[in-house]
């Protein structure tokens, strides 16, 4: 009897110690399964990153890229408006000086007549008439380059002369020219000098 409860005990031993390493082994095992999951997860995560910050990186290198493009033409188109605003100042001031150059060519032989009829020996008369060539060919040079003397046929017009006088009378027309004290000039619709009138009525 004794070898029989001395046996069943052994026998519970043995069952609970089978027990008790089966228990173990499944938690070490749930254990492994559990950090195995965990390793990968924490791997899956560092490969997220890994390949989240390269694309970064690559997006800021081909943003830095596209900053440098976008500066260096801006640094051209600067450039070519520079060059472009002194060729235009160039050519401006060229303009000027061959109009200026254009005018004085035509000016010039005035002058020579001017001064042959200073140095000429004769009387009055000829003195006149050589003033009056002299006239003549000033006023011809001026209408090459487009002058012509404004005109008080129709009357007052204030978009082309200025009156410094003016008088009733009746033997004139509302806001006739009456006189011409200095003739005024123009060149197509440009007033070079005003014409200075007395007006009437």
């Amino acid at each position: 009897m004794k070898e029989e409860m001395k046996d069943s005990s052994c026998a519970e031993e043995s069952i609970n110690e089978e027990c008790t390493n089966n228990c173990e082994e499944n938690i070490e095992s749930d254990n492994v399964e559990n950090n195995s999951e965990e390793e990968s997860k924490v791997i899956n995560e560092e490969d997220y990153y890994k390949v989240k910050y390269t694309k970064e990186a690559e997006n800021s290198k081909k943003l830095s890229k596209e900053v440098e493009a976008l500066r260096d033409k801006l640094m051209r188109l600067d450039k070519e408006y520079e060059n472009h605003r002194n060729r235009s100042a160039k050519e401006k001031e060229e303009i000027y000086d061959n109009a200026v150059v254009d005018t004085l060519k035509e000016i010039v032989p005035a002058i020579d007549n001017l001064e042959r009829a200073v140095s000429a020996v004769g009387d009055e008369s000829s003195l006149r008439t050589g003033v009056e060539m002299t006239l003549k060919s000033l006023l011809d040079s001026l209408a090459k380059l487009g002058v012509e003397e404004i005109s008080t046929e129709e009357g007052f017009d204030p978009n082309v002369h200025q009156a410094i006088m003016h008088i009733q009378d009746d033997s004139f027309g509302e806001n006739e020219v009456v006189e011409v004290f200095q003739k005024g000039y123009k060149k197509e619709s440009k007033v070079l000098r005003y014409s200075m009138v007395k007006v009437a009525n």
